[in-house]
């Protein structure tokens, strides 16, 4: 069958994440593909126009890739009926705003998270959009990473009873930028431009919580800045404002507690830089990125404490690995056809404005907890 055109606006992309994961690993590579395939069988090509406020960094990417639309002008963008979908990967501080513009102008929109700075502005995005009748969505790429998709497809199954705890460890080391360089943007370090690992990571951890585990009902949190200086681009020295560390405990609905490091700070002694280890009744497992582990009650080993003696049992070697079963998908662009899918042919895709702003209200939490050393609870959330 013919192609369908899509039109879709993308600002930010000259940003590492939206050049990198949505650009390059997602839009140009459905357009390798022959676009997005429908239940049908018709396919939706994708046109992008590209929106920044470089005008020489728009020229050079859109002539490394061969495309042929970009612009400075936002407002233009948003006036061509042709461009049906805007997407944001801009910096959060000047996010909402842009998303209101085309909220108005009648674009559905896809969006980076967090999808603004404050819960309220989360909310009145998601009221906006409601009542403009346009669909919506949130980045929300670590469901789809293959390691979690095993780990879905264990609980889906029954493999874990009845889900006691989950422990997640997040990070790597960051650079300092004196002596080598940060692998981080300076800004991630800035309060004042929007940066943190709170107001980063927390997001994900609700959604992620939320979809496999159950809902955040309250959190307790210890955010913190260990370095409190680095060096930004420029090889310039600055006051780090933002958390670079947080420490917090997550009660979910139905009981179980979850437990995460997130860290910008810590040298990795584990296989991947995501790791969550899930215990139940009847088995455990341990997924990353990519890779999945499990131990099931019957082959549990019988471990006895004795400090006395050198432990000899070989733990690890204990754990049974996850088939991957269907081929690893990449996770932004996994998402991005089902958001497309959402706009053309009504998909489901439950990861809209309102569970965009649940996550900026967990990473408020968290910093609220943090600040006044007390547990926050979380009603449901609802327009």
């Amino acid at each position: 069958m013919a192609a369908l055109s899509l039109g879709v606006v993308m600002n930010g992309v000259t940003g590492r994440m939206g050049y990198r994961q949505h650009l390059v690993r997602s839009f140009l590579a459905i357009r390798d593909q022959g676009g997005v395939e429908l239940r049908d069988g018709t396919r939706v090509q994708l046109e992008p126009v590209l929106v920044g406020r470089n005008e020489d960094k728009l020229r050079e990417i859109a002539h490394r890739h061969g495309l042929d639309t970009w612009t400075t002008d936002l407002d233009a963008a948003l006036t061509d009926q042709n461009n049906q979908i805007y997407f944001d990967a801009q910096l959060t501080s000047v996010r909402e705003k842009s998303v209101v513009r085309a909220i108005d102008a009648g674009k559905h929109v896809y969006t980076e998270k967090p999808v603004s700075e404050t819960v309220e502005g989360a909310l009145d995005l998601a009221r906006r959009a409601r009542d403009a009748g346009v669909k919506n969505g949130v980045v929300h790429d670590k469901l789809f990473l293959p390691g979690l998709v095993k780990l879905r497809r264990l609980i889906d199954g029954g493999f874990f009873g009845r889900i006691l705890s989950v422990r997640g460890e997040f990070g790597y080391w960051v650079f300092e930028g004196d002596w080598q360089a940060a692998q981080r943007p300076s800004w991630n370090y800035r309060k004042s431009d929007g940066g943190g690992i709170v107001v980063d990571m927390f997001c994900h951890w609700d959604y992620v919580l939320h979809n496999l585990f159950g809902r955040v009902e309250a959190v307790t949190a210890k955010a913190v800045t260990h370095i409190p200086r680095r060096w930004d681009e420029q090889g310039e020295p600055y006051d780090a404002t933002a958390d670079d560390a947080a420490y917090a405990i997550f009660e979910l609905a139905g009981g179980a507690i979850a437990q995460f490091n997130s860290s910008w700070t810590v040298r990795v002694h584990r296989d991947e830089l995501l790791e969550l280890q899930v215990d139940g009744t009847h088995g455990s497992a341990v997924a990353g990125l990519h890779g999945c582990r499990i131990q099931p009650r019957e082959v549990t080993p019988r471990p006895t404490w004795n400090p006395d003696l050198p432990d000899t049992t070989p733990y690890r070697e204990q754990w049974q690995e996850v088939p991957d079963n269907t081929p690893p998908e990449n996770a932004f662009k996994a998402q991005w056809e089902q958001f497309v899918r959402h706009v053309v042919e009504d998909a489901p895709h439950p990861y809209d404005f309102l569970a965009g702003a649940r996550g900026v209200r967990l990473a408020t939490a968290g910093l609220e907890s943090s600040a006044q050393a007390r547990r926050v609870e979380l009603a449901e959330m609802s327009l």
